[in-house]
């Protein structure tokens, strides 16, 4: 797999990176409709847009051109996104990629959702814990999610979450 961190973004990439997101939504977001996909769609090419960090997997090879299997955004420490399409899961992609998120772009934060116990799984297997959960998602839709921080993190930002060290279980 080739991992590309990306900051040239043309239509044929977010495109791409579109039907990624979605193909991924609708095998893993269980909890959302039809109507709540689509309205939420609608906002993806911006985000994949405008997130600082990009970063693309592709299947082995150096071509550009290749279908994406996956991708992440981070800002500022923050994972803001991370998706793999269906037909590419557990097969270490989101590993992969978290793992460079984490060596290099200072991924110590995220939000997912709760209501996906795969991704929750899967976060808490890399060493994310939950220190906040709210009723409503980052939008203010009816889905519940849970703010995670890593614990291999905290030596080197103890400084960055001072006042959540107290509510780590």
């Amino acid at each position: 797999m080739l991992l590309q961190d990306t900051e040239h973004r043309d239509t044929a990439l977010v495109s791409a990176l579109v039907a990624v997101w979605e193909r991924s939504v609708r095998a893993t977001h269980t909890f959302l409709t039809d109507d709540e996909i689509n309205r939420i769609k609608q906002y993806v090419p911006q985000a994949i847009a405008e997130v600082p960090e990009l970063v693309v997997m592709r299947p082995d090879g150096d071509s550009s051109e290749q279908t994406p299997l996956a991708f992440m955004g981070v800002a500022d420490g923050r994972l803001e996104m991370l998706f793999v399409d269906p037909d590419h899961r557990e097969h270490g992609v989101g590993k992969q990629l978290l793992e460079h998120g984490i060596a290099h772009h200072n991924v110590s934060e995220l939000t997912v959702n709760e209501q996906n116990p795969q991704a929750v799984g899967f976060y808490q297997h890399m060493g994310f814990v939950t220190y906040r959960r709210t009723e409503q998602d980052e939008e203010g839709g009816p889905t519940r999610c849970c703010t995670c921080v890593s614990t291999s993190r905290f030596v080197l930002t103890k400084n960055r979450f001072p006042r959540i060290l107290s509510n780590i279980p």
